[in-house]
């Protein structure tokens, strides 16, 4: 796929986790994998980085591991709104 087929195709956005019940926190979590081999989890709820406001935590993946060392963060990205969620999202998916 040439640059010109990435801008054209449609990102994926906050609006397209589903979430389900972890069990090892009382919260939530998604994860999604994109096409260039990177993904995300998107955690919310006790344990989570994260308060009333900016309630998502998000975590950079790598083949479905966690990835730690992409120039978007060498960490998780805590006390997040959806709208940032999306944006990170996007840069995830141009690396």
């Amino acid at each position: 796929m040439n640059g010109m087929d990435n801008k054209t195709k449609k990102m994926k956005e906050f609006k397209d986790l589903e979430f389900s019940s972890k069990e090892y926190m009382d919260g939530q979590g998604a994860a999604l994998e994109f096409d260039n081999g990177y993904g995300v989890s998107v955690i919310c709820g006790f344990g989570a980085y994260g308060n009333t406001d900016t309630p998502y935590e998000l975590a950079v993946l790598k083949d479905g591991s966690l990835c730690y060392d992409t120039e978007i963060t060498n960490d998780v990205i805590g006390y997040l709104t959806p709208d940032d969620v999306t944006k990170y999202m996007k840069q995830i998916q141009e690396l």
